[in-house]
């Protein structure tokens, strides 16, 4: 998708790439209730050319930033009524958007995966 930035330079937006997408059909199949969520979130994401969290937010307004122990953030996004959590890592400069967790919220609260990641 082409546009012209306030400079009238021609700018080339390009959507975000979902690698593992795979991993959302699972999480999916393993999840039914979660399935339209996910089909949804996919379909979003693709189309998007976010740039940082605000953009994210301005589609998703419960989307959070969190630092795991590895020092970097990932993004985590409310499931269906907040029952599961979607962990990505997103890379805004290269528009990749990589799956990292799917989690029920309980599983989500005991923050084991802060230390895997």
């Amino acid at each position: 998708m082409k546009g012209i930035d306030d400079g009238g330079n021609r700018t080339l937006n390009v959507c975000m790439r979902i690698i593992k997408e795979k991993f959302l059909s699972d999480a999916a199949e393993r999840y039914p209730k979660a399935a339209k969520y996910l089909a949804f979130w996919r379909a979003t994401v693709r189309a998007a050319a976010w740039r940082n969290l605000p953009d994210v937010r301005r589609v998703y307004l419960t989307a959070d930033s969190v630092r795991v122990r590895s020092g970097k953030s990932v993004m985590v996004f409310n499931v269906c009524g907040n029952t599961h959590r979607l962990i990505v890592a997103m890379h805004f400069k290269t528009q990749i958007v990589f799956m990292l967790r799917f989690l029920t919220h309980a599983e989500y609260d005991r923050e084991m995966w802060k230390d895997e990641l």
